[in-house]
Formats: structure tokens, sequence, C-alpha cells
């Protein structure tokens, strides 16, 4: 009866650990992610880099003049994926959020696989880069068990900021806009030739995900100041927390085991002692 108690009251344990623990190993690629990207981006020269953006610019400008830039061909998927693909991994640069301690890498493509882990840069809008003319467009999920993401993106306001990090350069951007839209409307990520823009998405309202949720920054002067903003304070907090379930937990089984154990002996002498009543009667 202990055992089965106790099995029951593990996977009770296992589904309340699990969102934290799946959240913590989460976050703990996302950070992976984006110091393996640094590294790299440091070991290269600065010819590479300058040839890197030189191809993202002009990828961008061929963009503008694509008659359906929402429905590329194989082949412009093809040109799409190699561009600004910087660590062979499809990783083109990582995302800051500031009022939501949030940093992402950000990957080519808004598959399930992406969005599970990171935030996927929309093939069809522009590749985070900077100039005149663009408007770049990045998805994230909301309300998942296993990660942040862009939880909480709906408590971003005008005037809030979110910054994208390709290669060396910073390009921030101050939320002017804030809309809910039908999945299939896209006007709202159209071109302006007169301004930078970017726009970060996801699924609205929570657990319905019927609408998208679209929050457009226009590009400003990045801060002189550093960002002091912790990010990798929550997952400190996770990893303590993490920790010590898991130590509640090994000292819960420890003394599951010792109950059995205890209780088995108490039984095993129990019987010895009716035995030797037993034969003594006789």
């Amino acid at each position: 009866m202990i055992a089965l108690f106790a099995i029951v009251l593990l996977g009770g344990i296992g589904l309340i650990v699990y969102p934290t623990f799946a959240n913590w190993w989460n976050s703990m690629h996302a950070s992976r992610a984006v110091a393996g990207y640094v590294e790299q981006v440091k070991d290269m020269s600065a010819e590479q880099k300058k040839e890197l953006l030189d191809q993202a610019h002009a990828y961008n400008q061929k963009l503008n003049t694509l008659p359906d830039r929402w429905h590329l061909t194989d082949e412009q998927m093809d040109e799409y994926n190699k561009t600004l693909d910087i660590t062979g991994t499809g990783i083109m640069g990582y995302i800051t959020i500031p009022k939501l301690e949030v940093r992402l890498p950000v990957y080519h493509g808004t598959e399930d696989t992406v969005l599970q882990i990171a935030g996927g840069h929309l093939a069809g809008s522009s590749l985070p880069v900077g100039g005149a003319g663009i408007h770049t467009a990045v998805s994230g999920h909301t309300g998942l068990p296993s990660a942040k993401l862009f939880t909480g993106l709906d408590s971003l306001t005008e005037g809030d900021t979110f910054a994208f990090h390709v290669l060396d350069d910073t390009y921030t951007y101050q939320v002017d806009q804030i809309r809910t839209v039908l999945p299939n409307e896209m006007r709202d990520l159209d071109f302006d030739p007169n301004q930078d823009y970017a726009t970060l998405i996801t699924c609205t309202p929570y657990g319905v995900n019927s609408h998208r949720l679209l929050v457009r920054g226009h590009r400003i002067p990045t801060p002189a100041e550093a960002d002091e903003t912790q990010y990798d304070k929550a997952d400190t907090n996770r990893t303590l927390v993490i920790a010590g379930l898991a130590l509640a937990i090994v000292l819960f089984i420890l003394w599951i085991i010792w109950l059995i154990v205890r209780r088995s002996r108490k039984r095993g002498r129990n019987a010895v002692s009716g035995t030797q009543v037993k034969h003594a009667g006789r």
C-alpha cells in the first residue's frame, strides 16, 4: 500500500515539477545558443561580417520587389535560409525584451520545432539588419508550460523597447503600435519606404489562439548606456528551485524506502516470534 501511494505521489510531483524543469531546460538551451552565437561572431573577421551584412541588405532589397513575398518558391526559400545563417544552425541573431527580461535566439522560419525553443523569423519579412523600407517580423509562442518565450508580450505598451542583436550590431525598436488581428491579416506587416519597422507576433487570447497579437516598433538610436537587464536571473532562480525540488524528491524517496524496509523487518520479526511461540506450545 505504501509503495502504491509513493508511486501515485511521485507521479503527481512529477506533473507539478515538469513545467519548471522544462522551462529551465529550454532557458538553458536559449542561453547556450546565444553564447555560442556570440563566440562564433567573435571568431569572424571584419571582412566576413561585412560580407554577411551586405548579403542581408541585398536580400532585403530584393524582397521588396517580389510580387508575393509571403509565398516564397522553393528556390527563394533556399536563398532565404542561407542568408545570414551565421553558425550553420539557422540562428541569425538574438532578441532582447528588457521589460520581460527575455533574451532569445532568433532562427530562420516559424516551424513548430523552432517556436518551441526560440523566436522564429517570419519568412517573407525583412532580415533584422536595419535600413529604411524594411519590416522585420518575429514570432514566438505564449503560455507554453515548457518555456517562457513571448509570454507577457501583451504587457508591452507604447514606448517600451526591444532589440535585435545581429553580428556586432544592435538594432533597437520602440513600440508604437499594438494590434490584434486574424492570422491571415498581413497588411500591418507592410513596408513603409521611410521607416525601419519590426513586429513581434504571438497567439492570443491565451488558450484560444484564434488571433495574433502584433507589437510593432520603429527603429530608434540604441542607447549609449549598457543594457543592465539581468536576463540570466530567471535561469538562476529556476536552477535553485529545481535543485530544491530534486533534493526534496530524493529525501522523500529515501523516506518511503525506509518505511518499506522498516515494515518488512517488523513483519519478519513478528513472523519469527509467531513461529517461536507456536513451537513452544507443542
